[in-house]
């Protein structure tokens, strides 16, 4: 087993860690806090920090990855991760909107710097020109990830009905405290290291085809999200009567789902083109992806089995949605150069986390003021801005260095 191939493996594994600490707490956040009667609102505000520091980090994160090295971002990212689940282990009494949205800042910041890193990573343990094996490693690294975050909801739901909120919250520090010391013991503290010390003017990114990728992604991502976070567990458990651990196994299912359509990306995407991933690609997808939301709503005024409508509904999201992000996620490593693999991968997932951020403020906002249906129309809206702007970006004869 050679060198690059052994560092892929230790940081995919604390990246597993890390994900199903961070599925469980958001399961755990959501369902506690309904359970306390909190308002979709109220709930969505607790997770607003998270998502907004999670912008200002991968601004800030690529660049401290070129400076200081991406495997003690990781580290430093996991520590956090730590702090934020020991910081919601007090007494119920403790547990304002505000203390809790503090909490879950520390949590938008670890999550950020460890997927940054981790993603920025893959990147340096292959030589130039393996763009297949890239394409092939980006994509089982995130559809991993995703899988393991569907298993942490469900870890999330089980652990708050078997050792109630504190409880969890210590078993999942323990398991990210393991992951540390691994990650910390295995991985060279210079990795992704720049040679030279980038000025933090040169976060931003010059190439258009970055800032174009970064576009589409903030409006994919809050298309998910705006129906995804708040108000699609809050109408399975108020309006279906589902329970906790019902709710908790639905989205782990959905989660791991997606995650194994995403890791097989590659795979599907050889058998219908032979072209490589590229921004027609990208915008093929994404209008594709833009029917689905449309159909679920259109379904739901029909005198159908609502259930069924929603189950069925989630799937073809799910494949399509996985499959349009894991090309994005290809092309933002593919099209950066190594020397600043870190900062556009950050400069990319600051995009994101902004997207992630006006998704989950909608969906408490939508969810209450036009229910489900309305969290999907705005969805779809997101899906189809995200679509017209990747029509802009180049395809695979027009590409170019990345600057």
């Amino acid at each position: 087993m050679n060198q690059g191939f052994r560092h892929y493996l230790t940081v995919t594994g604390g990246y597993w860690a890390f994900t199903i600490t961070d599925g469980a707490i958001r399961m755990l956040v959501v369902l506690y806090f309904h359970q306390l009667g909190y308002s979709p609102l109220e709930i969505a505000m607790l997770f607003l920090f998270y998502e907004f520091f999670g912008i200002v980090t991968n601004l800030i994160g690529g660049w401290l990855g070129a400076r200081i090295g991406l495997n003690r971002c990781m580290n430093i990212g996991m520590i956090m991760q730590i702090g934020a689940l020991m910081a919601l282990a007090v007494p119920e009494a403790w547990l304002s909107v505000g203390y809790v949205m503090a909490a879950q800042a520390f949590s938008g910041i670890a999550k950020d710097l460890n997927k940054m890193s981790a993603k920025a990573g893959v990147k340096l343990f292959l030589p130039d020109k393996s763009e297949k094996k890239l394409f092939r490693w980006v994509a089982v690294l995130t559809g991993s990830k995703n899988a393991l975050k569907g298993a942490g909801f469900f870890i999330g739901a089980l652990l708050l009905a078997w050792l109630e909120f504190r409880g969890a919250l210590f078993a999942l520090s323990a398991l990210l405290l393991l992951a540390l010391v691994i990650t910390w013991s295995l991985l060279p503290g210079e990795l992704g290291k720049s040679s030279s010390k980038p000025k933090f003017s040169q976060v931003f990114s010059k190439s258009p085809q970055v800032n174009r990728l970064s576009a589409a992604r903030f409006f994919l991502f809050g298309a998910r999200d705006v129906w995804f976070v708040v108000g699609l567990p809050v109408f399975l458990y108020a309006e279906l009567g589902w329970s906790f651990t019902e709710v908790g196994s639905f989205f782990a299912l959905w989660v791991i789902g997606y995650g194994f359509v995403q890791g097989s990306a590659p795979s599907i995407l050889r058998r219908v083109t032979s072209s490589n991933p590229d921004g027609g690609m990208v915008a093929g997808t994404a209008f594709t992806l833009a029917a689905v939301p449309i159909a679920i709503a259109l379904a739901m005024g029909q005198e159908w089995d609502l259930q069924s409508v929603i189950v069925v509904g989630l799937a073809l999201f799910g494949i399509v949605f996985a499959i349009n992000s894991a090309v994005h996620s290809y092309l933002i490593v593919s099209w950066s150069e190594r020397e600043h693999v870190s900062m556009n991968v950050g400069f990319y997932y600051m995009a994101n986390a902004g997207g992630r951020l006006a998704g989950t403020v909608l969906s408490g906002w939508v969810y209450q003021s036009q229910g489900l249906s309305g969290c999907l129309w705005w969805s779809a809206g997101f899906v189809l801005v995200a679509a017209l702007i990747s029509l802009l970006l180049p395809k695979q004869a027009k590409r170019r260095k990345e600057l």
